[in-house]
């Protein structure tokens, strides 16, 4: 746990002494001191275990029956109807694509993921290009790509953007920044004795836009944007998924898949927002913030990181982000760093969910984390998108 011992001076201090560079990065990308003490205020006024203070209060119930409903199938004429209602926000422009690349390239051997090749001569992100390129020319009105990056992703994809003619509908922005900290409160500084910055997670991603100045522009035309993960290529726009959403009337749609031996975020009824009188919604929470006893095996799907938002009511909610405490294991020592997940919107906005496919050709769900996940996955994701028609 973090010490009560540190003072706000010794913090201001520490921040002070940081090179400039340092300290024009970090207000770049959002960071404020203010922000830094509190969570550590917060975390320092408890006696109880880092664990317990991510985890949220109870009580908390699985999801009703009916609560979530089946993607519609291909070849019915409910696809087809709600094929209809998607294709025409589509055809009007109506639609921001939005990929999360950000994170601190770790996980392929310190390479960009978006520069890795996810199949033979194409990397990620030339493939999200082709999907871009695809549904302009099948819609007739140019669909926006926003790419959400780090600092430690930035520089290489935008590189990659300028090679490939920086398409102007093509928009990149830059998710928050922050300092690691030791386990006793104090700045984390590596052997060369740098400050440790990390990104601080999914959850910036409205911020980040706002900052981007993406966000304001298009909300006030009312309009969608849909948000996935860069690496799971299985998650690409469609238009019967886009008319569901409409259709039913929500903020905000998040996928959801069966679960088979994973684990990782499920709807559950729990504590909704302060401002809202904490009215219990159907949120999603990561199984290390369930409340305690809750057993996650009640609920047999869990969020894909997928879903769709109306971006009027993004930029319009004054969120009240929860930040989880992280250890992260740095030059062999105990580094601890405060992250914010991007699932709180469901806390605070009307949501459904709706379960789709994660098998065959019209599987949603091919995540890839390490270089051992993308060979084994690389059949699935090139017969996905032969079937959708971007190779």
């Amino acid at each position: 746990m973090l010490l009560m011992s540190l003072v706000p001076t010794t913090l201001d201090e520490e921040l002070a002494g940081l090179d400039a560079e340092t300290r024009t990065l970090l207000a770049e990308s959002g960071f404020d001191p203010a922000w830094l003490k509190e969570r550590i205020s917060a975390s320092s006024a408890s006696v109880a275990a880092r664990a317990d203070r991510n985890r949220l209060a109870g009580p908390a119930h699985p999801p009703a029956p009916g609560d979530i409903v089946p993607a519609p199938v291909p070849g019915t004429p409910e696809h087809a109807r709600l094929s209809a209602i998607g294709r025409a926000p589509l055809s009007r422009g109506d639609l921001a694509f939005v990929v999360m690349a950000g994170g601190m390239a770790t996980r392929m051997g310190s390479v960009v993921k978006a520069l890795v090749e996810a199949l033979p001569g194409r990397t990620f992100l030339d493939l999200r290009l082709a999907e871009r390129a695809h549904l302009s020319e099948r819609f007739g009105a140019p669909l926006p790509l926003w790419i959400m990056t780090s600092d430690a992703t930035d520089g290489p994809i935008r590189q990659a953007l300028a090679a490939a003619g920086n398409p102007p509908e093509v928009r990149t922005f830059r998710q928050g920044m922050s300092v690691r900290l030791t386990e006793d409160g104090h700045l984390f500084k590596d052997a060369a004795g740098k400050p440790g910055l990390h990104a601080t997670g999914h959850g910036d991603l409205v911020d980040a836009m706002i900052r981007g100045h993406l966000l304001p522009d298009f909300a006030a035309a009312g309009r969608t944007l849909w948000v996935t993960n860069l690496d799971n290529l299985g998650a690409t726009v469609d238009p019967a998924l886009l008319g569901l959403f409409l259709e039913r009337s929500k903020k905000v749609q998040f996928e959801v898949v069966h679960k088979t031996n994973d684990k990782g975020g499920i709807p559950i009824y729990a504590p909704g927002a302060a401002a809202a009188g904490g009215e219990r919604t159907l949120q999603v929470v990561e199984e290390f913030r369930l409340p305690l006893g809750f057993d996650a095996t009640q609920v047999p799907v869990f969020n894909t990181n997928t879903f769709l938002a109306d971006a009027r009511a993004l930029a319009a909610t004054k969120f009240a982000w929860s930040y989880s405490e992280v250890e992260k294991k740095v030059d062999g020592r105990t580094a601890v760093q405060f992250e914010r997940l991007i699932q709180d919107i469901t806390r605070e906005l009307p949501t459904g969910y709706v379960e789709v496919p994660r098998e065959g050709p019209e599987s949603r769900f091919l995540p890839v984390k390490d270089p051992a996940e993308l060979e084994s996955r690389r059949p699935a994701i090139e017969a996905a998108l032969h079937a959708r028609g971007i190779l």
